[in-house]
């Protein structure tokens, strides 16, 4: 009887994991979401599914790259970096909006530096002030700027992802809640933050914070 019990709680236990590590990523586009709708800025649904497959593929790259990287690392090393990497990433969330207001400053008080390839300076922008992506100011996110403002809430995504992979985390599960989380996060956002006064701002970086922090004691458990 154990035995039949065994594998339907790894298989629980892998889609928990998920479930909190696809939230805690999430958290980012939400706010970024409830930051348009209450600056009455529209994001319309081909916006919306941009932003997630592009969060939902730098992800899954990222895992990719840790179950590749895996068999490298001694068994023994491989839990304590992940919880580790995510441990770390979760204490500098709990921080990200003094992180963040330092980004913001510190344009404002030096040259601005261009990176004609990939505009890394207006991801950055973006990453301090999600409000940036509308680079036009038409009130409504074309899908050139949905991609600015994916490739900028994804970057967390990048080395959760890969602490996440060292520790063999369910990919499958990751990609389902991730497309579906981020669909949900960027339409309640923007639903709620219409309903607010513009001046009204909410830093909800702690939650991601959390549950990263506790992602990491869980994959070290």
């Amino acid at each position: 009887m154990r035995r039949a019990v065994l594998p339907v709680q790894l298989f629980f236990q892998s889609c928990l994991e998920a479930l909190v590590l696809v939230t805690a990523l999430s958290v980012d586009a939400f706010v970024a979401s409830l930051a348009y709708g209450a600056h009455k800025i529209k994001i319309p649904f081909s916006s919306v599914m941009i932003i997630n497959v592009i969060c939902s593929g730098i992800l899954a790259g990222s895992l990719l790259v840790g179950t590749v990287v895996r068999p490298y690392i001694p068994a023994h090393l491989t839990s304590w970096i992940c919880f580790s990497l995510l441990f770390v990433l979760g204490l500098v969330k709990l921080f990200d909006s003094s992180i963040k207001r330092a980004i913001q400053k510190s344009k404002g008080q030096q040259k601005e530096i261009e990176f004609s390839a990939f505009d890394l300076n207006f991801i950055l922008k973006i990453y301090a002030d999600p409000e940036k992506a509308d680079r036009d100011q038409s009130r409504t996110l074309n899908p050139m700027e949905a991609v600015s403002l994916a490739v900028a809430v994804s970057l967390d995504g990048l080395a959760v992802g890969f602490g996440a992979g060292l520790a063999s985390i369910n990919l499958a599960a990751v990609l389902l809640f991730s497309l579906v989380a981020g669909i949900a996060a960027v339409l309640l956002g923007g639903a709620i933050g219409r309903k607010v006064v513009e001046q009204f701002r909410l830093d909800l970086s702690w939650i991601s914070g959390v549950l990263l922090i506790l992602l990491a004691i869980m994959k070290l458990c």
